[in-house]
This record gives structure tokens, C-alpha cells and sequence, in this order.
């Protein structure tokens, strides 16, 4: 076999392993590239309750409740057409109340109570971070400002 066509094998065994492994990082990343999910999408996808994601949607009104030790909320989150229970220990930011827009991060327990990690809200008056607003627009049920 002369070096040239040596060459030439060894270039598209190479293209092929490298596009292999571009399959299996995307087949990999499918589930994962959504930023968030809206509770919605949390029934529909019946997710193990040990995997780790970020629920976003409106905190929901009168739906927000402290327990006796201070640091443990409850509430629920709403994308106006489903509402997920969250269950979340630590201090909440300033910003944090009913009919706004938040992300949560953390896992959903066997008992179907969503357990934050970590609650990410608003900065300002005017703004909703743009994955929650979009999915609450997706719903048809959100009449909010324009982003």
C-alpha cells in the first residue's frame, strides 16, 4: 500500500471517530439544553425524581407558606396551566414573592415536591427572566408586557 492512500485512511478514520463522538455529546446534551423546565413539561416528561433541573414559571398566589424554623418555604409554581410544588431551605432573595417570575434549581422528590437547591428572581419591576416568560406565552394564558 503506498503512503498516500495510508494517509488517506488514516484521514477518514479519523473524520469518523471525531464525527462518532460528536453523535454521542449531542445524543448526551438531547435532555439537557433546555435552560428550564415549565411545570407543564414536568408532568409530560415524568422525570426521575434523583435528576437534577431548573423548574421556572410565576410563583403562584397564596400558595407561598414559612415553616416554624424560618429558613423553609413552601409555595407553588405556575406556568398558568400546571403548578409543581417546591419545597425550598435557605433564605429566599429579597425580590421573592407571589405572581412573580422565578428559576428554581434542584430535583423532584418521590413525592412529587419539587426540592430547591437554589431560587433565582427578578432584578427589577419589569423584568421576568425571558425562558419563564416565553413558556408562560407558549401556554396562551400569560397576558403580560412585551420583552
Amino acid at each position: 500500500m503506498r503512503p498516500k492512500r495510508r494517509r488517506l485512511y488514516f484521514v477518514l478514520a479519523g473524520m469518523a471517530a471525531l464525527g462518532i463522538a460528536v453523535a454521542l455529546v449531542l445524543a448526551a446534551f438531547e435532555d439537557n439544553l433546555v435552560f428550564f423546565s415549565s411545570p407543564t413539561d414536568v408532568y409530560a416528561r415524568d422525570l426521575p425524581s434523583d435528576r437534577k433541573f431548573r423548574l421556572g414559571g410565576l410563583v403562584e398566589e397564596q400558595s407561598v407558606k414559612k415553616s416554624n424554623d424560618g429558613l423553609t418555604t413552601t409555595f407553588r409554581i405556575t406556568d398558568l396551566t400546571s403548578a409543581v410544588p417546591v419545597a425550598y431551605t435557605g433564605i429566599l432573595p429579597d425580590l421573592f414573592r407571589e405572581g412573580q417570575g422565578v428559576v428554581t434549581e434542584g430535583h423532584l422528590g418521590p413525592d412529587g415536591v419539587f426540592i430547591a437547591e437554589s431560587v433565582l428572581a427578578k432584578h427589577d419591576e419589569n423584568y421576568m427572566p425571558p425562558e419563564v416568560a416565553e413558556a408562560l406565552k407558549k401556554s396562551g394564558q400569560w397576558k403580560g408586557a412585551a420583552q
